[in-house]
């Protein structure tokens, strides 16, 4: 068996996939392979993901008949791992050298389910080191500690499926798929289910990603939407949240992290389509009303004045309307 399947998936990123290919090939080793997931691109992407396969160690191609999304592509690559391990890149993102050995070693060593690993953000010229929210590091624990604090930045708000590598034995057990057509807030749900259901984990200390900002092309760019799907994504992690065994612990820090996300969105709604935006806003206001209104108020009362306003007006809207039916 090969030791690390790598998942790369591609849609119209022409501009950016020559990098993201460039530092693959400055950390390829025999026994690695990478899943090169074209998501059916329209523009001059396939011809670079062809030169690949001929020129990339351990490169092999899967071609999407349709557009399926981030999460789709992930998930038709995931299909087709061999490795020990897996990792994930995105076509507009890139590595340095030798990161992926030094995080194999990392995650060989620890003897876990999964590690989440620092990584770099990158606007323009800029560029700075993001940590992974949780303390200890290169300590192997029970990534269920790592949910809470509900009021603080936990690992669960570190979702990026990027920064980390997991060990085969999560694909096995269903836990590394994600759910098919979310379009954006993809890894949400991904990663409360990993943090719940697996069984060990370690945060480890290697900026080796460079994660890139402010591509024209990247959904957290685009106000169309597809930008809603985060409401189905976090009613997903709602639902299964309620059904775990420590439901009343953790619903707390569910239902406050969705209520930062919906102000996060409305705090930009300017750059939504007009039509989206009034969408955005209904969709919300009702979402807030399915919450369980308990830990909602409980989450209101600990957010900022302006963001909990924000929040008491949308969840006035929906009860006007539901009044009004």
């Amino acid at each position: 068996m090969l030791t690390l399947s790598v998942v790369v998936p591609f849609y119209n990123v022409q501009t950016y996939a020559p990098d993201a290919l460039k530092s693959l090939e400055r950390n390829a080793r025999d026994d690695f392979e990478f899943l090169l997931v074209d998501d059916c691109s329209t523009d001059g992407t396939p011809e670079l993901l062809e030169r690949a396969a001929r020129t990339l160690p351990g490169a092999r191609v899967l071609r999407r008949e349709t557009n399926g999304g981030l999460a789709t592509a992930r998930n038709t690559g995931l299909d087709a791992a061999r490795g020990t391990y897996v990792a994930f890149l995105d076509g507009d993102d890139w590595l340095a050298p030798g990161h992926l050995a030094r995080t194999v070693a990392a995650i060989e060593a620890l003897n876990c389910d999964f590690v989440r690993t620092d990584h770099v953000r990158t606007t323009g010229r800029t560029r700075t080191v993001q940590r992974v929210p949780y303390g200890p590091q290169g300590v192997v624990a029970d990534p269920r500690t790592a949910i809470l604090p509900a009021d603080r930045s936990s690992s669960v708000d570190y979702p990026y499926a990027w920064a980390g590598m997991y060990h085969r034995r999560l694909l096995e057990a269903g836990l590394l798929h994600f759910t098919d057509g979310l379009r954006t807030a993809e890894d949400r749900p991904w990663i409360w289910r990993l943090h719940r259901e697996a069984a060990s984990f370690a945060a480890v200390a290697a900026p080796g990603i460079f994660y890139r900002r402010g591509v024209s092309t990247s959904l957290t760019q685009i106000g169309d939407e597809r930008q809603l799907d985060f409401i189905r994504a976090f009613d997903q992690v709602l639902a299964e949240t309620a059904l775990d065994r420590e439901a009343d612990r953790l619903l707390p820090k569910a239902v406050r992290t969705y209520c930062a996300i919906i102000a996060h969105h409305h705090g930009s709604i300017e750059r939504f389509e007009p039509a989206v935006a009034r969408k955005l806003r209904t969709m919300s206001a009702q979402a807030l009303r399915r919450m369980p209104q308990q830990l909602l108020d409980e989450a209101l009362d600990g957010m900022d004045p302006g963001r909990s306003a924000l929040l008491r007006r949308l969840r006035r809207r929906a009860l006007t309307g539901a009044a009004s039916r």
